[in-house]
This record gives C-alpha cells, sequence and structure tokens, in this order.
C-alpha cells in the first residue's frame, strides 16, 4: 500500500507528466493502483530507434520517492530484455545513488538516454541496428495488439480515424502495420533468436 508521502508525490507528478511530459515520453499510473506506472519512450530520429515506440512499467515502492522504482520494457526492442527488470543508476537495483528528488520525468529521462548507449547491465541486451530498426517498424503494430496497452492507451490504441497521438512524443504516430501471426518468420522474435515477443504482466 502507498504511503501518503508516495501518493501525494506521485500525484502531483502525473498532474505534471499530463501538462508537460519530456520529450519522446508519456506516462501514467494504473487508475487502481498509483504506484503502478506505464509509460511510452518514443525512438529519437537518427537512431535505430527512430519511429519505434516502446512501452514499459515503472514500479514505485510503497515510500517512494525515498526509494528508487523497479522498471521494465515490455515491447520487443533490441536493447532491453523483454520484462525483465533494468539495472539503472536510477533504479532499485541502486538504491544508494537513488535521489528523493528524481521525478518521474527525471527517470524516463534518464532509461531514454540509457537505451541509446551500449552500456552492458542487467536487464539488458545487444542486438544489430538492422534488427533494432525492425523491431522500431513493427513495435506499435505489436503494442496495439496487446489488450493491456489498449487498456492504459485506449485514446492512443484506436483505429486509424480516431486514434491520437500522445503528448510532446517528438514527432508524428507511426503508421499501423498489419497484425502479425504467430509463428511469422518474418517476426522480430524470428529474427534474432533468444529474444521473445510475449505480453506484459
Amino acid at each position: 500500500m502507498a504511503s501518503k508521502a508516495a501518493i501525494k508525490r506521485l500525484t502531483k507528478e502525473y498532474q505534471m507528466m499530463e501538462k508537460d511530459p519530456p520529450p519522446f515520453c508519456f506516462a501514467r499510473p494504473l487508475e487502481s493502483d498509483i504506484l503502478t506506472w506505464h509509460f511510452i519512450l518514443r525512438g529519437p530520429p537518427g537512431t535505430p530507434y527512430e519511429g519505434g515506440e516502446y512501452w514499459g512499467q515503472l514500479i514505485f515502492p510503497s515510500d517512494y520517492p525515498f526509494k528508487a522504482p523497479g522498471m521494465k520494457v515490455a515491447t520487443p526492442n533490441g536493447r532491453f530484455t523483454e520484462n525483465a527488470l533494468i539495472c539503472t543508476s536510477m533504479s532499485n537495483f541502486h538504491q544508494h545513488s537513488w535521489n528523493p528528488s528524481w521525478s518521474v520525468a527525471n527517470i524516463l529521462i534518464g532509461l531514454h538516454s540509457f537505451m541509446n548507449a551500449e552500456d552492458i547491465a542487467t536487464g539488458a541486451m545487444t542486438a544489430t541496428p538492422e534488427q533494432r530498426k525492425t523491431w522500431a517498424s513493427r513495435s506499435h503494430s505489436w503494442n496495439v495488439n496487446q489488450p493491456r496497452f489498449k487498456k492504459i492507451f485506449p485514446e492512443y490504441a484506436a483505429d486509424s480515424v480516431n486514434a491520437v497521438d500522445l503528448p510532446n512524443m517528438g514527432q508524428t504516430m507511426p503508421p499501423k502495420g498489419k497484425k502479425e501471426k504467430a509463428g511469422d518468420s518474418s517476426s522480430p522474435a524470428k529474427a534474432a533468436p533468444g529474444v521473445g515477443g510475449g505480453k506484459s504482466e
């Protein structure tokens, strides 16, 4: 159960996120649990992730902001292992380096920067630029085929006529690709053996 301090802080941060999200990032908490946030990172131009959108979670401890959150990415991407907790200086792997003044926006900016680096860490992986570009091109289609994603971001996962882009994502919404069938030999999971495309919890 969230502490009063966590509820107050995360409520304020949600208001700030809605009003002025950082570039290429957006997040919102679950209506039923303010300690669980879902986010989207948009791949920046000039990188193998360009045009991609990467859905993930921030899992805050009950005594946030005094302890760091856990973080993981669900969308196949070639940088992070899907649904695995990621080790960064802002995550719960490094409580000793956590700064209570850091916000959700700071965390997302840091994770976005870490995604564009090649540091080796728990939850990170390697892939070729070509594989990452393939995942980026299929990421939106993959996301909108996940029931959980559609429930959390309904306005973004609507049909192409009614869909709207999330605020401050830095570029236009990527086109919706065709729905990929299980076992399709052209799917990202087949392009790089050992990299799954499992659903988020």
